[in-house]
């Protein structure tokens, strides 16, 4: 990037000759607008550190009504650049005005030249960083364009980095019939990186069949997977097909995967070792044609050390692992998928803006529900809110608690490169109550923000050691 210079538009050939010298004396580059015209043409034309503009430049002009227009065109041409505005006593007023329209600061005449070139070198600093981050938001946001123009994203709306690395990753092992673990918290985004994945893969046109193991009965489970035969169990009168018989030639993704009890375990693990498998009442053996992909929220090497899930089954689903982040880990997500989710639950109707303060309030909050609870924040704030903005108190945002009663600002995160990628048991015990108290104690709907079946929920809880408290009715 070429040195930013300060752009100086006075007409006083002295005050102009005089901050030139100063600037250079520093080693500060210089550019100086003979009108105002000059002035805008040169900060569409050149990188601009700093705007130094006299707030009136025609004879016997002392209004500052010069120095306004000029002021409010320079923000046409650039919102960000600093602006500083040379002033007299007669002017005073209406530069303090400007200020609070975005104006940086304003001069007095004379001006102490030790402030004012310290003043416009960290101004220089700060703009030149702001450039470079822009530039890098511009390349990106062009990475991401190319990729969609190429790829089937599904309809994924994104703009981090971190999530960015993970749709690469999810594209790069799309071609492969590898296994593929997709790690993470709840409502995070994991089905639909799975999506990604078929839908880029040479089994795009084959199904797409998902199961989510936490909301199987047990006594059910492998007559889900595998299919039955009539008779195989009380009741059963016709054949059933499985869930592998049903993504033949396409994909299979197996949510909640650390659902699984230890003897559904050794079935699975047997299908994936063999690739066969039989229905239930069956003794004919037949071949899985599927790619599977598995999710979860736990860390399944802490269970595995528990002895709650098989070492053997975990390596041989997590050939690939992708671990999709939390959403307080991407904040760059949050103010697109709210404006997403606006723009989906009004409708017909206008999108409603999001106030500043909405939109401070959105990135604060820790999300323990992810994207799910964004999305609950976002339908709701459409029915409530008073105007025709969203502000902050159509969020209705609640202060997350700690198990011990603390109020926290953010949920633990997972130590980078974390076992398995997944959740801690604190992890998951503060997403959890935190849910509940979100639902005012109502398991179903903290499920439903959970992403969670309700007996899954209880199955969680009942791990973790987390008991409701019941009060009795008054």
């Amino acid at each position: 990037m070429s040195a930013l210079k300060v752009l100086i538009f006075d007409d006083q050939a002295n005050v102009v000759e005089a901050l030139r010298l100063l600037f250079e004396v520093h080693d500060i580059p210089v550019m100086v607008a003979s009108s105002a015209d000059d002035l805008i043409e040169r900060l569409r034309c050149e990188e601009i550190g700093v705007v130094i503009q006299d707030m009136n430049f025609s004879p016997n002009e002392t209004s500052g009504e010069e120095g306004t227009a000029l002021f409010r065109r320079i923000r046409q041409v650039d919102s960000q650049v600093p602006v500083l505005l040379i002033t007299a006593w007669a002017s005073l007023e209406t530069a303090v005005k400007l200020v609070k329209e975005g104006a940086t600061d304003y001069l007095s005449k004379p001006w102490d030249d030790h402030k004012l070139v310290t003043m416009v070198g960290n101004l220089m600093r700060m703009q030149a960083l702001q450039i470079e981050n822009q530039r890098l938001q511009d390349r990106r946001r062009g990475d991401r364009q190319a990729l969609a123009e190429h790829h089937n994203l599904c309809g994924l709306v994104y703009e981090s980095e971190a999530m960015h690395k993970v749709v690469n990753l999810a594209l790069n092992v799309a071609d492969s019939d590898a296994p593929v673990m997709i790690t993470g918290p709840s409502g995070c985004g994991k089905e639909k990186i799975a999506e990604i994945i078929q839908a880029n893969s040479p089994r795009s046109k084959g199904p797409f069949v998902r199961v989510n193991l936490g909301a199987l009965p047990e006594q059910l489970m492998e007559s889900e997977l595998f299919g039955a035969e009539p008779g195989a169990y009380t009741g059963l009168k016709g054949r059933t097909t499985g869930r592998f018989e049903a993504a033949e030639h396409g994909t299979l993704f197996m949510d909640e995967i650390d659902s699984l009890s230890l003897s559904s375990q050794v079935k699975l693990l047997r299908v994936v070792q063999s690739g066969e498998y039989q229905r239930l009442g069956s003794s004919t053996t037949r071949t899985a044609d599927t790619r599977l992909i598995s999710a979860t929220n736990a860390d399944l090497k802490e269970n595995i050390a528990e002895g709650s899930f098989r070492e053997d089954l975990f390596y041989r689903l997590n050939v690939v692992e992708l671990r999709v982040p939390p959403l307080h880990e991407r904040p760059d997500d949050i103010p697109i998928l709210a404006r997403h989710f606006l723009q989906r639950f009004a409708g017909t109707e206008e999108t409603p803006r999001l106030t500043e303060d909405a939109l401070a309030a959105l990135v604060a909050h820790p999300w323990p529900g992810n994207i799910r609870e964004l999305e609950n924040r976002m339908q709701r704030a459409i029915l409530v809110r008073r105007g025709r903005d969203v502000d902050r108190d159509a969020l209705d945002l609640t202060p997350v608690t700690n198990s011990d009663g603390g109020k926290r600002t953010a949920p633990r995160a997972a130590a980078a490169g974390g076992r398995g990628g997944g959740d801690t048991d604190r992890n998951q015990r503060d997403r959890i109550e935190a849910a509940l108290l979100s639902a005012g104690g109502v398991v179903s709907q903290a499920a439903g923000q959970l992403g969670l079946s309700r007996q899954a929920l209880y199955r969680k809880m009942s791990r973790l050691g987390i008991v409701m408290e019941r009060k009795p009715r008054a």
